[in-house]
């Protein structure tokens, strides 16, 4: 059996549900089960609250697994999570709790771009801490860095899609040049199924792209087709306008406002995947590869492609 942390979030519901078509068991650890009981009632799923912070709970997660799929992560800090928190601490207890159930495969979700992020987001500096602690507990692991996944119940392309929308007009800072690798989150879900059943990978660690580098104004361009929504006019903001924006946004929506300052040195940053780690991962997994603009028009309802 397959645990899989982070079981009903974006990722994790996907792979859930392909694991569920195959007949695999698995097991989803999530703080509010409650909110996917869809996702409960299909065959071969068990759905189990718990959370990452407290080892006693993983400790009853995790019998009679065979391997962990972990991918707890917040794209920002709240008043009750900080990134030390759920991505340092979360991770060394999850490990422990490998360590101690005598688990023989782990298998993590860290981010393209840690390294060269790590000194300049928090976000960047506690995935790398996260992935070092992997590297030291002495499991059998594999580590994939997507870079930014794309999918129907994905939180940015559902943000860009409401907006082409409902706006002729989408202000993007910096006008959008900044460059991606966009990755189906089907593709991804595969990657960490197939590694967590796998004894080993050929590598410990994988970047994981799409199949085309696009600027964040061309992924929304993309949508746009896909959307049919063709008459949309691109509005470059400035990024020290952005910068003083976002600051005001921190100031007045304590907690987790809707962008950060440091949001935005990420998309500053960008995400691109070495080639040479694209191709060993199409060659050493099953995927489709599959495009974003292709997939769009599926959860737009413009084709019956899934």
């Amino acid at each position: 059996m397959i645990l899989v942390t982070g079981g009903t979030g974006f990722v994790g519901a996907e792979v859930l549900r392909r694991a569920s078509r195959r007949g695999w068991r698995v097991r989803g650890l999530a703080r509010n089960p409650e909110r996917a009981e869809g996702l409960g009632r299909l065959p071969h799923v068990e759905l189990f609250r718990g959370d990452v912070s407290e080892p006693d709970e993983l400790d009853e997660a995790m019998e009679d697994a065979t391997a962990i799929v972990h991918l707890v992560g917040i794209v920002a800090p709240t008043k009750s999570q900080s990134f030390e928190d759920v991505h340092v601490r979360g991770t060394e207890n999850v490990l422990a709790a490998a360590a101690r159930a005598g688990i023989r495969r782990y298998v993590h979700m860290s981010a393209l771009g840690v390294e060269r992020g790590r000194d300049a987001t928090g976000y960047f500096r506690t995935k790398w801490a996260a992935e070092e602690a992997v590297r030291g507990a002495g499991l059998a692991h594999t580590i994939f860095r997507p870079s930014l996944i794309f999918g129907r119940d994905g939180e940015l392309t559902r943000r860009l899609t409401r907006l082409l929308r409902w706006s002729p007009v989408v202000p993007l800072p910096g006008g959008g040049r900044q460059r991606f690798q966009p990755v189906w989150v089907g593709d991804v879900a595969e990657c960490f199924l197939q590694a967590a059943r796998a004894e080993s990978t050929p590598r410990e660690r994988y970047e994981v792209g799409g199949p085309e580098v696009l600027t964040l104004a061309e992924m929304v361009r993309a949508l746009a087709r896909a959307m049919n929504a063709r008459r949309r006019v691109i509005v470059p903001v400035p990024m020290p306008l952005a910068r003083a924006g976002a600051a005001v946004l921190e100031a007045v929506w304590p907690g987790a406002p809707p962008v950060s300052r440091e949001q935005l040195t990420m998309l500053e940053l960008g995400s691109e995947a070495d080639p040479e780690l694209v191709a060993a991962l199409r060659s050493d997994f099953e995927i489709e590869h599959a495009r974003l603009e292709e997939k769009a028009r599926a959860w737009t309802g413009r084709t019956s492609t899934n």
